[in-house]
């Protein structure tokens, strides 16, 4: 029985109401409140966050993931139980029970018989309701026997797509290719006790059912270390696609630092060389050139500006479509192909293609694009890993890299990790400031397209990087931002040097040694350092205007500062914004998902700096 006046047994001091519309509200002020926020990002996904009241939601992808996860839905609520401040909707338990019990009842599998592959259930009901609808019964051959319908293995990845469409999310016990031996490849350093568990959760002693899926860890985790124990266990030729060029160059140094292989093992393909080796690192920028259309130059250039690609034709409804129904992957696929048709778009996609990979690690995997999707649909038979700290996409399309990278395996939370000392501590600060009549005025007048430009781009944040420049004074500091012509004043103000999507490759290289080194002290970068770029001594970030409201964004740019420091001391991560404005609202949205993680912001006024 609970004690009403013991805050721990008390169900009316509970942090959590569930509602009946799967939204979870988590009241901060609870003694339970830390524990809540832990449990509930194992099942749920955050939504908003205001000061004193966190808003989750619970949806199928949250149900599925948990699901893979070895999380049971009498797991999942026995927890919404122990923590709600009032009874939980039967609804809610009921939904689930029954999202979670999707995962598997639908599972496709080797078919020794026809070479192929079959979609197999112990429910012929279920069976047979899926394959009637238009997009999964295209991609299915024929019935096998009660409970199995042969699929093609060029259409794995397409059915795969299909079924979760349907909200039937499939267990891919179907195996992979081993690719060619990647001989005498061993790790040089030792990994930490939670890069071991993720490499575990990912690989699984190499069962067919594992082998695929993605690991969330924060910005300085080593998540590039874990990638190289994955390669090693795999034991097979690797293809790694980082964001960039300098990206790339960082995998390229850690893998002839932390394993055994050596330089002619390792090559780059990018769009400086085409160098393909056992092991190759690609850029995402490479793989979706195309001769047919020049990249857009806007404020910067970065992996993120490239759309969906609206001239890509739609997998038709034509069995075999989605590749070649012999499962030799460099064959013609029937019927138009769109294989064909993707490499013509984008030639160097062919490197998916090629027989020897037996591993594909696919870096910062929340920014896949669309071509690289689309490839990765075809080869559903080579291992796969995505490496990211945060599956936020603010397009909607995590549910397709669950469909064709895999399932979360394994999502750790920063402040764990902060800890134990493995990542920096960080005070994130919200520093606010106005907008001069003249501007306000304008920025009133303008088109809402404008109005964020106007509202990021106000002078005033400059005089506020100046005082915070001084105020960590000595520190390494990086200040970033959306919109090149503000960074170069802001480079201007500090007499700081600055790197944009314009910087020649060994501009750029020089420049973030000589601030690595210390030799400087401030640097203005746009968004081309947003991701994967090694500065581990940076213990200041000034955020001046982001890509609109992006939570991974916001998450990418506080992992610039978050390796550990030499002298143990904190890093400091500013935002500044225009008050009253979308600059502020969007503000708003960035900062949900470190929300999540347990960071509060603390909100200053520019005058009380």
């Amino acid at each position: 029985m609970s004690d009403p006046t013991n805050p721990l047994t008390n169900p009316l001091t509970n942090p959590l109401i569930v509602q009946s519309d799967l939204t979870v509200m988590l009241e901060l002020a609870s003694p339970r409140a830390a524990d809540a926020r832990a449990a509930l990002a194992r099942f749920s996904e955050l939504e908003k966050a205001p000061e004193h009241i966190h808003t989750y939601r619970i949806t199928p992808l949250s149900l599925w993931n948990a699901a893979v996860a070895g999380l049971s839905a009498g797991e999942v609520a026995s927890t919404l139980n122990d923590l709600a401040k009032y009874p939980v909707p039967a609804g809610v338990l009921a939904e689930v029970h029954d999202q979670m019990g999707r995962y598997g009842r639908l599972r496709l599998v080797r078919d020794f018989d026809t070479g192929g592959l079959a979609l197999v259930s112990h429910e012929v009901p279920l069976l047979v309701e899926v394959a009637r609808d238009k997009r999964v019964g295209v991609l299915l051959g024929e019935r096998l026997d009660g409970n199995r319908f042969a699929v093609r293995l060029g259409d794995r990845g397409a059915l795969k797509q299909a079924l979760l469409q349907l909200g039937w999310p499939v267990a891919d016990e179907a195996g992979y290719t081993e690719g060619s031996v990647l001989a005498d490849a061993e790790l040089t350093c030792e990994l930490r006790s939670y890069q071991a568990d993720a490499v575990g959760a990912w690989w699984q002693d190499g069962v067919d059912a594992a082998g695929n899926g993605v690991l969330v860890l924060p910005c300085g985790a080593g998540k590039t270390v874990i990638g190289l124990a994955a390669m090693v266990a795999a034991g097979a030729h690797t293809l790694i696609i980082a964001t960039n060029i300098t990206s790339a160059r960082q995998w390229i140094r850690e893998i002839l630092d932390k394993t055994s292989l050596t330089s002619d093992q390792v090559g780059e393909y990018s769009g400086e060389r085409k160098d393909i080796r056992p092991v190759t690192v690609a850029t995402y920028q490479v793989l979706t050139w195309s001769p047919a259309r020049k990249r857009k130059r806007g404020d910067d250039e970065l992996l993120t500006d490239i759309p969906d690609i609206p001239d890509i034709p739609d997998i038709p409804d034509t069995p075999g479509a989605t590749g070649d129904p012999t499962g030799d992957p460099t064959g013609d696929a029937a019927d138009g192909a769109p294989a064909d048709v993707l490499h013509q778009l984008y030639p160097h996609l062919g490197l998916f293609d090629r027989t020897e990979w037996g591993l594909i690690v696919y870096d910062e995997v929340h920014l896949l694009p669309a071509p690289v999707f689309r490839a990765t649909a075809r080869i559903q038979a080579v291992r796969r890993l995505g490496l990211t700290a945060t599956l936020v996409r603010e397009d909607g399309k995590e549910a397709d890299v669950f469909g064709l990278i895999g399932p979360k395996r394994f999502d750790i939370p920063w402040k764990e990790l902060e800890h134990y000392g493995w990542i920096a501590p960080a005070v994130c600060t919200e520093v606010r400031v106005g907008l001069h009549d003249d501007a306000r005025m304008e920025y009133a007048l303008a088109d809402p397209q404008q109005r964020y430009r106007l509202a990021a781009t106000t002078p005033r944040k400059t005089q506020v990087v100046r005082e915070l420049c001084d105020r960590h004074a000595g520190e390494r500091v990086l200040v970033i931002g959306q919109f090149v012509d503000q960074l170069q004043q802001i480079a201007e103000t500090l007499d700081a040097p600055i790197i944009t999507g314009q910087t020649a490759q060994k501009v750029r290289d020089a420049r973030f040694e000589a601030f690595r080194n210390g030799e400087l002290r401030t640097l203005v970068v746009s968004k081309v350092a947003n991701f994967s770029i090694d500065l581990p001594e940076a213990s200041v970030a000034i955020q001046v205007s982001g890509t609109f409201g992006s939570r991974q964004e916001e998450a990418q740019r506080l992992g610039r500062i978050m390796r550990p420091k030499a002298a143990g001391t904190q890093a400091h991560f500013y935002t500044v914004v225009t008050r009253d404005t979308v600059d502020q609202q969007f503000a708003a949205n960035r900062q949900r998902f470190l929300a999540e993680q347990g960071y509060d912001y603390r909100i200053v006024d520019s005058h009380d700096l």
